[in-house]
């Protein structure tokens, strides 16, 4: 009998778990990442730049906005699909990932689950198409991560409201054509949608940064911003807006480290055959090859974990939203690994906002 060799990367052959349409978007970002990203991506790590040529290719894949009904420029993949694409793209480096987790989850999902008809049909099809790009204004620089401390407040003047704070450590905030940004009014934590160039809306690139060095990352500043009451979020009132958005977020964060596991583990394997020490491969090492072997298991585990978290959350009847996350995939231990939370179904494509 023939045995067949294990691949250091997929122990369990989890691929054979992927639909044909997985499978066949995973080759494809693949792809993308091998012969696009990861001959450029140190160069732009060194010099601190976003790759920002790639964008268009990006978006004519369809990996923006990918789990968006097709009717606002989106592919209506499922979340396993999703999830796939984070990972690939994360093989390459985190901080395109980011890229396409910020536009997609963290922007585009605000609009189409909280926005209005008028609101999703103005921009969503723009941001599929990698023409309008968007940051999330949350994190602020007292308050980390916690928004319930947010300081920016956003006062209602006649059909207008007039926003004034700042918000921190933003992913694309300096080259943004729009900013989801989250603020305190009289009646909760509201979402507006602010436009590059509105009168008083100023964003600063952050720059000297020691990781994410290929992305971008900005500070935000409101000074009496003007915002008409169409730029507002209508569908969606209290910190369960944002903390939403970071669910969505989440879930492809949640793949992303694999695949920069995964890109970690190759370097060690190629880098172990070929180093000579006392006359062999480090490879033939035993202790080496333990810390390899352990390297393998734990990205297996993971991926047996988003995988049957994303097949949970299609099982929700919200196959096209997620409502799940894990809360981290530690170092540690991958008997740590996972904690998952269901929201109430609802019927396919329904945004999410009507049942929060």
């Amino acid at each position: 009998m023939t045995l067949k060799t294990l691949n250091p990367f997929d122990l369990f052959d989890v691929r054979s778990l992927l639909s044909e349409e997985e499978r066949a978007v995973q080759d494809s970002v693949a792809r993308f990442t091998d012969e696009r990203v990861l001959p450029i991506i140190g160069d732009c790590f060194d010099q601190g730049r976003f790759p920002d040529e790639l964008i268009p290719e990006i978006a004519d894949m369809g990996l923006l906005g990918s789990t968006l009904p097709e009717q606002y420029g989106g592919a209506g993949l499922n979340g396993v699909s999703y999830g796939l694409i984070c990972q690939e793209l994360e093989r390459g480096d985190s901080g395109l990932r980011s890229f396409v987790s910020v536009q997609s989850s963290l922007c585009m999902y605000p609009i189409y689950a909280y926005g209005s008809e008028e609101q999703r049909m103005r921009w969503l099809p723009d941001m599929a198409r990698g023409k309008v790009i968007g940051c999330f204004g949350l994190t602020e620089a007292h308050g980390g991560s916690d928004p319930a401390s947010m300081k920016t407040r956003a006062v209602k003047d006649g059909g207008d409201w007039v926003i004034n704070g700042s918000k921190m450590w933003i992913t694309n905030g300096s080259v943004a054509d729009i900013a989801i940004v989250w603020a305190n009014t009289d009646e909760g934590v509201q979402g507006f949608v602010i436009e590059k160039g509105t009168p008083g809306f100023t964003a600063q690139e952050i720059k000297h940064k020691m990781s994410l060095r290929a992305s971008v990352t900005g500070a935000l500043f409101f000074d009496n911003v003007r915002v008409p009451d169409a730029n507002r979020l209508p569908n969606v009132k209290g910190l369960k807006g944002p903390l939403g958005c970071l669910t969505q977020a989440r879930y492809g964060i949640t793949w992303g480290p694999i695949g920069a596991a995964i890109a970690c583990l190759d370097e060690v394997l190629a880098y172990t055959k070929e180093r000579i020490l006392f006359g062999r491969p480090v490879a033939a090492t035993q202790s080496a090859q333990i810390k390899m072997a352990d390297m393998a298991r734990r990205i297996t585990a993971g991926q047996l974990l988003v995988l049957q978290l994303g097949r949970r959350k299609c099982s929700r009847s919200r196959c096209r939203w997620p409502s799940g996350t894990i809360a981290a995939w530690p170092s540690t231990s991958p008997a740590n690994a996972a904690t998952c939370w269901a929201g109430p179904a609802s019927p396919p494509n329904t945004p999410p906002s009507a049942t929060r």
